[in-house]
């Protein structure tokens, strides 16, 4: 499913008064921006540059462009391996002692298959240990991010959610041959950090190995460039 048929809501560091305002206007998806006039959005209540640019962002990752965009920040995100501890106060998710695997075996049936069957394969193609992250992520590898804004804090390198209506792959995006391997997959959408399966029966678990170890190599962790 094509990101350009991503909710605006879905896109993290668009506001509701933003998502509210380009409704109104019929604007309802990322591909519904293409080649509109960014200087008569921005006179909409809500709709902000900072709100633009994250629009016009997600449009440049699949080649699509609004009319005059928004000059993008000369500062930007900035994301490296392994944890320091310094952080948002106001973070609420953290790394806890809490067992993934427990966590997993005390789900309905069948998200305990999918949890069960998710440890497996990105514990396999990242080579690392699974950690809960709050209490329903489970992640690999640690890294440190630093927003333009100057909010920072640690999080985890790839992972994964087994939630009740559809499960959350985190950090499978954004590398070299993500945009090939995702068209491979089978039925998923594309949210602003992760992607949301169903089911695992509707995807091809070979190709999800190989998007798992890709995201790993060349991800902050990894060696890849």
């Amino acid at each position: 499913m094509s990101a350009l048929t991503t909710p605006l809501g879905d896109l993290a560091g668009v506001g509701r008064p933003a998502v509210r305002a380009l409704a109104a206007h019929g604007l309802h998806t990322v591909g519904d921006l293409a080649g509109r006039d960014w200087p008569e959005l921005a006179q909409l209540h809500g709709v902000g540059p900072a709100a633009g640019r994250r629009l016009q962002a997600a449009l440049a990752e699949h080649g699509a462009t609004m009319q005059d965009p928004p000059a993008p920040q000369a500062r930007r995100a900035v994301i490296t391996p392994g944890a320091t501890g310094t952080g948002a106060s106001d973070l609420k998710t953290h790394a806890t002692t809490a067992d993934p695997a427990e966590h997993v075996a005390g789900l309905e049936p069948r998200r305990r298959r999918d949890g069960e069957a998710l440890l497996e394969i990105f514990g396999a193609a990242t080579g690392a240990s699974a950690t809960m992250w709050g209490p329903s992520m489970i992640g690999y590898g640690e890294v440190h991010y630093r927003y333009a804004t100057g909010r920072e804090g640690d999080t985890f390198q790839l992972g994964f959610s087994p939630r009740k209506a559809e499960l959350a792959l985190y950090g499978l995006q954004g590398f070299p041959h993500s945009e090939e391997l995702l068209e491979r997959l089978g039925r998923h959408r594309r949210g602003a950090g992760c992607l949301w399966v169903r089911s695992l029966e509707g995807i091809d678990l070979e190709v999800l190995r190989e998007l798992i170890a890709h995201a790993w190599t060349h991800g902050p962790d990894g060696a890849g460039p």
